[in-house]
């Protein structure tokens, strides 16, 4: 699993980052073993870390759950934050 494919299997479960307006970015982050995911949206950034575990459940179709919530509460982090 490389990180375009994690990106890609992110959206393909919230189809609507990247288009509208938020913007994706994952990288691996060797120091804590796990992959460092960031959602920005205008000047508005936050971070979540996955567990390369669970990352490669959800890559392999079994389970997506754990990176769904993640990435959910994210997202819904980023949408309560106030407006500029």
């Amino acid at each position: 699993m490389n990180k375009e494919e994690l990106c890609q299997k992110i959206r393909a479960i919230y189809p609507d980052i990247g288009a509208c307006g938020i913007d994706l970015d994952v990288v691996y982050d060797a120091g804590n073993d796990r992959w460092k995911v960031g959602l920005k949206r205008d000047k508005k950034e936050l971070k979540t870390f996955l567990e390369p575990e669970d990352a490669e459940l959800c890559m392999e179709g079994k389970q997506c759950l754990s990176l769904a919530i993640e990435i959910n509460q994210l997202k819904d982090s980023i949408d309560r934050m106030p407006k500029e």
